[in-house]
């Protein structure tokens, strides 16, 4: 009979470390990012800023514009606590809206004239976390905000009903000799709707000019009449631009010009300049805390020096929806906090927007339910604050230089995933550090949209090819030079 061996006193070690590492250290396993608190904290600005206006150059092939957060110049001493509060509310209200929009549009095919005051469109956000460029129009410089939910591009325009304050002059068609009004008679206003979400009107005869009305879902509006001007920027001029001239604005746009649309209509930017970038533009968009600038770049050249991306580029198909044909949509397949993947039977659905004009992600109920638990397990240690706006999850960091907290990434069909850079994962409110949030939201239900807002975006090279339906994800520190 053959004695059996005794059990090393080693192998008792390396068993106990193996059990212990399993029920206790997993945490050091979590992929996790360094927030520097104090270099993230807004510093109330008493314009020290420079106020140039955003320049754009060609290079290789493309047309780059540079990026600046709107507020770059602004001259006032902030409270950032009211404008971020502001900034959250108009935020919610703007995607209340768009969702109650979107379903509507689900549910009925024809949508009646009387139901159309509020577009499909996710719009502008008052007051909220924009960006702009600055473009030329016949001869004149304007600064616009971009916004991939909208369409019709718009400035203000004399002589104007009622516009809001504007930084510089307003457009006044009279003055150019290329500016040429669209006809009522024409297909353009005829096809309007698909644009703006509501028909060209005419004032009299078939001769008159289109007039154009473009409501949002925050509250803001332009109207005026739709025309025809030169479009120049870094140099490169395109001829006979549809856009619209609005005599009678309302919003606190903060001294723009107007608006650029990027969205997926015949009116929009990139249709509308299709040949000469080919459907295809990127963008980079810059912490605004810095107040560094971005680049946003209209035709494709990526195997060149334009884009500084430091992760390859990684693609996945829009998710074709004739209803919603305007949105950019993707196809999100899953999400991990601290390379722990989501549990959620709403992956691979088809259903998640991405958009420059939303500030904060919204996922829905159960999503984010799975994301905030997973979060503030591997976010401990740190005593909680009372929540801020449409943001439930806060922390009190007062005192801490900097903080390791969780990474989040997003994946898409195809394998694409997003990165989220650290900057857009926390949300800082308090200047002391005393009220910072988890930078996501919930929407109120389960069969709503989800959204990529422009908070989680930043620091990524986001490349929309309407040619070949895709949307591309690479990480990039932002910057124009």
């Amino acid at each position: 009979m053959v004695k059996p061996k005794a059990t090393s006193p080693f192998f008792f070690f390396l068993l106990f470390l193996h059990i212990f590492i399993i029920a206790n250290g997993v945490h050091s396993f979590h992929e996790k990012k360094l927030f520097n608190v104090q270099m993230l904290q807004r510093k109330q600005q008493l314009g020290t800023r420079s106020c140039f206006l955003p320049e754009s150059r060609q290079e290789k092939g493309t047309v780059i514009l540079e990026m600046k957060e709107r507020d770059h110049c602004s001259q006032k001493k902030i409270d950032w606590n009211k404008r971020l509060q502001k900034q959250l509310i108009l935020d919610d209200i703007n995607v209340h809206s768009m969702q109650n929009r979107i379903r509507r549009t689900i549910s009925s095919h024809i949508v009646e004239a009387s139901e159309t005051q509020i577009p499909l469109t996710s719009g502008i956000n008052l007051q909220t976390l924009n960006y702009i460029v600055s473009i030329g129009l016949g001869s004149q410089n304007m600064t616009v905000i971009v916004d991939t939910g909208s369409d019709l591009t718009w400035i203000q325009c004399e002589p104007c009903m009622s516009c809001y304050n504007q930084q510089g002059p307003i457009f006044n068609p009279s003055t150019s000799s290329s500016y040429k009004p669209i006809l009522c008679n024409s297909s353009t206003c005829q096809s309007l709707q698909s644009a703006t979400g509501n028909r060209g009107t005419c004032d009299a005869s078939n001769s008159s000019s289109c007039n154009y009305v473009v409501n949002y879902g925050d509250g803001s509006y332009t109207n005026g009449e739709l025309g025809l001007e030169h479009l120049v920027f870094g140099g490169i001029s395109v001829s006979s631009f549809v856009f619209g001239c609005g005599r009678n604005n309302k919003g606190l746009f903060g001294g723009v010009s107007g608006l650029m649309g990027l969205g997926r209509s015949y009116l929009s930017m990139i249709s509308q300049t299709n040949a000469t970038f080919g459907g295809v533009f990127s963008y980079c968009l810059p912490t605004i805390e810095s107040g560094g600038s971005g680049s946003l770049v209209m035709g494709n050249n990526e195997s060149s020096s334009v884009f500084k991306n430091v992760t390859p580029i990684a693609y996945t198909n829009m998710v074709l929806n004739p209803q919603l044909s305007n949105f950019y949509i993707l196809n999100l397949t899953g999400i991990d906090v601290g390379g722990v993947a989501l549990k959620s039977t709403s992956f691979g659905n088809g259903g998640m927007l991405i958009d420059s004009g939303t500030v904060i992600t919204r996922l829905v109920p159960s999503v984010y339910k799975a994301l905030k638990e997973e979060f503030l397990k591997q976010f401990s240690g740190y005593p909680s604050a009372p929540g801020f706006s449409l943001l439930d999850t806060c922390f009190n960091l007062t005192g801490n230089e900097e903080v390791s907290i969780p990474t989040i990434r997003l994946h898409f069909e195809d394998n694409a995933e997003m990165n989220v850079d650290v900057a857009g994962i926390l949300y800082i409110v308090k200047d002391d550090a005393s009220q910072v949030c988890l930078a996501l939201a919930s929407l109120n239900d389960e069969s709503d949209i989800g959204i990529v807002g422009n908070y989680q975006q930043r620091n990524q090279r986001v490349i929309y090819d309407t040619k070949d339906s895709k949307v591309g994800f690479a990480s990039e520190p932002c910057s124009f030079i």
